[in-house]
């Protein structure tokens, strides 16, 4: 009986140290995550006028947002919107897919050597050393009417006239987005290439497998983690963007991200609110669905 009091005593010290150790995260947690959240969903039926927010319970702001939905054969301003910001996602996760795929199988089969792999690694970082903003309007002068591709193509015979969709448009918005996001693609991805064991690649060629298959049945489906990772980050930040869209559409393309930013500037907090929340609860599905595909807290 003795031996086991110690035992009990080490077990109960042990939890309110494991407790004290996860306090200072769960206090960041709180205060940051948890909290705001709340407030956002608090003030999301919160009624409001031309001057002050008046604290009382309604629902009205939700019903505000989906206002005219279903009462005809056309779809409603939200859900355009909304398809239209789902549309931009799935462009950039799929380009963005592509590119850091492509980059990272390079980095981590082609580039035998540690001091060249970082080096190469360290170049792909080297656009996050600007703001986003420069690296945007930096397309400006390339894309515009009077820009230099504009240029480029009419010096060499191939259009009369300037081309008019490089910017300002669809085009020039799924652009930029590649531009800025790819390299949250390209870490994840490579991150789960380097921890592959290269036996089982040599296996698959022993086995008689040529280059797609193993890459398709052996390096596709080990990469999986940090293809979903990077999936997640590349959708949620496009899903709620709004200054690459407004600086590359000319203001003139509609996203979640750009309603909610303008209905702040007018003072619309609580309709702003309610926005926020479903868009919310919209990329939480999404990501819901993604991590349905692999468990990566396992895999990690």
């Amino acid at each position: 009986m003795s031996s086991s009091r110690p035992d009990r005593a080490v077990v109960r010290n042990g939890g309110v140290q494991a407790w004290w150790q996860a306090a200072p995260l769960t206090a960041v947690f709180l205060l940051f995550f948890v909290i705001p959240l709340g407030l956002i969903l608090m003030v999301s039926f919160w009624d409001f006028n031309e001057y002050e927010l008046l604290p009382a319970l309604t629902g009205k702001n939700y019903l505000a947002i989906f206002e005219g939905c279903g009462q005809s054969g056309d779809l409603c301003v939200t859900f355009k919107t909304y398809l239209s910001t789902l549309k931009f996602s799935l462009l950039v996760w799929g380009l963005t897919l592509a590119i850091g795929f492509a980059v990272a199988y390079f980095l981590a089969f082609h580039v035998r050597s540690n001091a060249m792999q970082t080096l190469l690694f360290v170049l792909c970082t080297v656009p996050f050393w600007t703001s986003n903003v420069i690296r945007m309007i930096s397309w400006v002068p390339l894309l515009g009417r009077n820009g230099l591709v504009n240029q480029a193509l009419q010096g060499l015979g191939l259009t009369e006239q300037p081309v008019e969709w490089m910017l300002f448009s669809d085009f020039s918005v799924v652009l930029a987005f590649v531009h800025l996001y790819t390299m949250f693609m390209i870490v994840p991805i490579f991150n789960s290439m380097m921890r592959i064991d290269r036996s089982l690649i040599e296996a698959a060629a022993d086995s008689g497998a040529s280059a797609w298959q193993t890459l398709w049945h052996v390096i596709v489906p080990l990469s999986r983690t940090g293809i979903i990772i990077g999936s997640i980050f590349v959708i949620t930040i496009v899903m709620g963007d709004f200054v690459t869209i407004g600086v590359m559409g000319g203001q003139q393309i509609a996203s979640v991200g750009k309603i909610i930013q303008v209905q702040t500037s007018y003072l619309q907090f609580p309709l702003a609110a309610a926005n926020a929340v479903i868009l919310l609860a919209v990329v939480l599905m999404i990501i819901w669905g993604l991590t349905r595909l692999v468990d990566i807290r396992k895999e990690l």
